[in-house]
């Protein structure tokens, strides 16, 4: 469902200190925005940022950062960030085209796919986040042995993706074909699949140095 237009969306989130518009200026400088040396994973397509704050909220040794291009999403996210208490999460609004102006080798060590855009017709399978195109964009920023999860409703897309990592040469950790609820960071978005009884697909695999 295409989301209503916010007029204000993007000057609300420019007073927001914790999201960047420009974030090739960070480039290199996370640890020293965030303060510590703590592991930084990033969520590719945050959407209205559920998943990110509450795993922010649970895991304060670990740095989130959300990227998101949408900001007529992630403005309610921007909200959630606004708690004092949440010092370890950050927000880039950017496209992931664009991952290696954000970041240096090596400053991210885990990726989170979640309900990511399927792209279904094949001409457009290379848009898809976890296709080789953008497999290889990870490689230039994450650490030695960073992982990654998808998460999906979609399971054409969810085995495509499986078959992109197999063949990117990752190891397949672990994959789940109906997720137990209890495993998951239950999001707004997720709730409504789990709602129509459709099975939620996971893998997490392992890029290799």
């Amino acid at each position: 469902m295409r989301l209503r237009h916010k007029a204000n969306a993007i000057p609300e989130m420019k007073e927001n200190k914790k999201i960047y518009f420009d974030a090739s200026e960070n480039k290199g400088k996370w640890k020293e925005i965030f303060g510590n040396d703590n592991p930084i994973h990033l969520e590719i397509g945050a959407g209205k940022g559920d998943f990110i704050t509450k795993m922010a909220n649970a895991n304060k040794e670990i740095n989130y950062i959300a990227l998101e291009m949408n900001t007529n999403a992630f403005v309610v996210a921007s909200r959630k960030m606004l708690d004092e208490e949440m010092k370890n999460v950050r927000a880039i609004i950017g496209n992931a085209e664009n991952l290696e102006d954000f970041f240096e080798k090596g400053e991210v060590d885990k990726i989170y796919l979640n309900f990511s855009t399927p792209w279904p017709k094949k001409r457009h399978h290379k848009r898809r986040l976890s296709h080789k195109r953008f497999l290889d964009r990870y490689k230039e920023i994450i650490s030695d042995g960073a992982e990654l999860e998808l998460k999906t409703d979609n399971e054409d897309f969810f085995d495509a993706s499986l078959e992109y990592f197999e063949d990117f040469g990752m190891d397949i950790e672990k994959v789940d074909r109906d997720l137990d609820i209890n495993e998951s960071v239950v999001t707004e978005y997720e709730t409504k699949f789990r709602n129509r009884d459709m099975p939620i697909y996971f893998v997490a695999a392992k890029f290799q140095n």
